[in-house]
This record gives C-alpha cells, sequence and structure tokens, in this order.
C-alpha cells in the first residue's frame, strides 16, 4: 500500500496532530464559542459531528447537512481545516461538496466492508485525506480491510483513529484502550498515522490526561479530543467532552517523548541491552520447549491411565503459586494471569492431540 504521510497532505499539519471539536455540531452560535475558546491552542485540524450514528432511535443524531455551512465559522476563526465523519454515499458527496477538507469513518461503519466499500466507491477520483476509526471489537483484520479498500479506489492519505474497543466487562473505561491493537496496525502498514481518540477511550472527562499521555508514550500520533464551550449542557455525548481551556492545560501537559533517531549516541548503548534481553528471549524460549515436552510426557501418561486432560486441583494450584511467585519478583498479577493462561490453552491443545491420535490409531 502506497500511503501519503499526514504532514504531507497539504494542509499545513504537523507532527503530534491535535484534532478538536464538538462531538456534535448543534448550532453556528456552539461551533463559534468552541473555536474562539480554541483560539491561540495546538488545534490544526477541526472536527464535529453532523450525522450520528446512534444506538437506539430518539437520540440526536445531528444536524446534517445544514450544519456543514456552520463549520466555515471554524474554519475562518482558527485559520485550520475541518474535518466530519460520513457513513454512506450521501455523506460523502454533501462533504465534498461542502469543501471538507478530511473525512473519517466511524468505529460502526468500519465494522461492515458493505458500508467501506460504498463510502470508496463514492471518493473514487478524489484524493481527500481519509482517517479510519478502529472497528468496535478487536479486530485487526477489518480495521486493515478499510485502508486496502480506500486504497484500492486511489485514497493513499490514510491515518487511523484508535477509539479503543468494546468490552463488556470493562469498567473503567467506555471502550477498552488494548493498546497493542494499534501498535500491530503501525507494524502492519508502514506509514500509517494512527490518531487517539481518548474522548471515546474514557467517556468521562476525568481521565482524558491520563489516556492521552499514555497514547503519546505509546507513540501514537496525535490526538482527537472532543471540545465543547459548555459540556454538561452538550447534546451528545456530555459527560466525554471538556472545554477549551481544559483541552490546553492537557496538551501543554503533556511530556512528548523524542525518537531515536533524535539522539544517533543513543543507539549503539541501547543495542548493549536489547543483546541482553536476546539472549533472555534465547533461554525462556528455550526452557518453554522443555517445559512442553514435559508437559507431552505428562499427556501420554493421562492417555494410557484414561485420565481427564484438564485436572481443576492442580490448575488452581498452578495459578496461587505461579502468580504470587511472579508478584514477588516485581511483576503485575495481570501480567501472570495472561501468562499461565496461554501457557495452560497450549498445554490443553498438546494433550488433546494426543488423544486424538490415540482414537484414530485404535480405529486403525
Amino acid at each position: 500500500m502506497e500511503i501519503v504521510d499526514i504532514k504531507d497532505w497539504g494542509l499545513g499539519l504537523s507532527e503530534h496532530l491535535l484534532i478538536a471539536g464538538p462531538c456534535s455540531a448543534e448550532s453556528p452560535e456552539q461551533i463559534e464559542a468552541i473555536a474562539k475558546g480554541l483560539k491561540g491552542s495546538r488545534v490544526e485540524l477541526f472536527r464535529a459531528g453532523v450525522w450520528k450514528p446512534r444506538t437506539r432511535p430518539g437520540s440526536f443524531e445531528g444536524i446534517g447537512e445544514d450544519a456543514l455551512g456552520w463549520l466555515e465559522i471554524a474554519r475562518e476563526t482558527l485559520n485550520v481545516p475541518v474535518t466530519v465523519e460520513v457513513a454512506n454515499t450521501e455523506h460523502v458527496e454533501q462533504a465534498l461538496k461542502a469543501g471538507v477538507e478530511v473525512l473519517w469513518i466511524g468505529a460502526r461503519t468500519t465494522v461492515n466492508p458493505f458500508s467501506v466499500q460504498e463510502i470508496c466507491e463514492a471518493l473514487r477520483g478524489t484524493d481527500i485525506p481519509v482517517m479510519v476509526k478502529n472497528p468496535i471489537n478487536p479486530d485487526l483484520q477489518l480495521w486493515l480491510g478499510a485502508f486496502e479498500r480506500l486504497n484500492k479506489v486511489g485514497i493513499k492519505k490514510l491515518a487511523g483513529i484508535h477509539r479503543g474497543f468494546s468490552d463488556p466487562y470493562e469498567k473503567r473505561y467506555r471502550n477498552k484502550p488494548e493498546w497493542s491493537l494499534p501498535i500491530h496496525l503501525k507494524r502492519l502498514l508502514p506509514g500509517i498515522s494512527v490518531i487517539c481518540d481518548p474522548s471515546h477511550i474514557c467517556g468521562t472527562r476525568e481521565i482524558i490526561a491520563s489516556v492521552s499521555q499514555r497514547a503519546i508514550n505509546f507513540g501514537l500520533d496525535g490526538l482527537m479530543i472532543e471540545t465543547h464551550h459548555d459540556p454538561d449542557n452538550a447534546w451528545s455525548d456530555a459527560k466525554q467532552q471538556i472545554t477549551p481551556d481544559t483541552l490546553k492545560i492537557i496538551y501543554e501537559n503533556l511530556n512528548f517523548r523524542e525518537s531515536i533517531e533524535a539522539h544517533p549516541e543513543a543507539i549503539s548503548e541501547l543495542d548493549k541491552f536489547r543483546q541482553k534481553v536476546d539472549l533472555v528471549d534465547t533461554q525462556i524460549i528455550e526452557l518453554m520447549a522443555d517445559r512442553f515436552q514435559v508437559i507431552k510426557q505428562i499427556g501420554e501418561y493421562k492417555k494410557g491411565h484414561n485420565l481427564a486432560v484438564f485436572q481443576p486441583s492442580r490448575w488452581q494450584d498452578v495459578m496461587e503459586s505461579r502468580i504470587q511467585s511472579g508478584v514477588n519478583k516485581g511483576m503485575t498479577e495481570k501480567f501472570m494471569k495472561s501468562m499461565l493462561f496461554a501457557i495452560h490453552e497450549e498445554s490443553v491443545k498438546i494433550q488433546e492431540a494426543q488423544l486424538k491420535e490415540a482414537k484414530t490409531s485404535n480405529k486403525v
């Protein structure tokens, strides 16, 4: 895929892009108040929801086409381009006609290849930049597929938006960050920029600052933060919007780490540590291989004595003792649980395969 970097979109955008504006465009007066509040900030792209895909009917679903004209107020006040979400052909046509400089595809649309393809066909022959939010569920292939479809119709100015993923068991966030997914996307699509949307990850304004910093720490390329002059009375997603003054404070307090390319003298020093890590990784892999050889021996014994693969009491003992041992050595309980579950799952698969082999040989 050929991807044009954000800095080369011809819109004057820079590294650590900051996108801000309301969840929904509500009135010309609202857009003007927010834009005036953002003057003097580092905002380079103004966002506003014109069409709002809501979970249930009856909620405010956006003003629609009429609101596109209001965005000119923000464009003139801040001297920055504007961006809106599009979900179908009609949205695309109206946004292009209104001179919107950047489009984005929302999470509910990314999840549906038919909808993404419809948008792609409407964009064929244009070179407008398009940002794609991750799908609602942590499906990297769907996210990749949206970029591939856009690229096939000639869209090269592409960026991702990480807005978190639905998780019914998650309590802290509205949408669980799953930071590994945007990192994997950047690995699979070299050159792609990924902007973090902490507003939708958090669902509440109180933790937007900390999530924004984490996004920067993980190497993401900017932030899209919902901003409203009167958040408590916003017509949609009131709890996750912040004021322009709060946005300025959050951005000013972010710690942007420098890339390794800016410090060539550090490369040789880091290589020494990395060589040690490589050695330890090799030892870990060898030990894991030895462990699974023992698992196979256990599987053979269970097979010969007609014993169940899963032994609950043994599993409980392993979990309790290993987790505590790891915590005592400075590792988190969450990490230990994840690692042990992965090891246990592989162990069960190995022993199940041995039982299947036994059944097959008995039939023969």
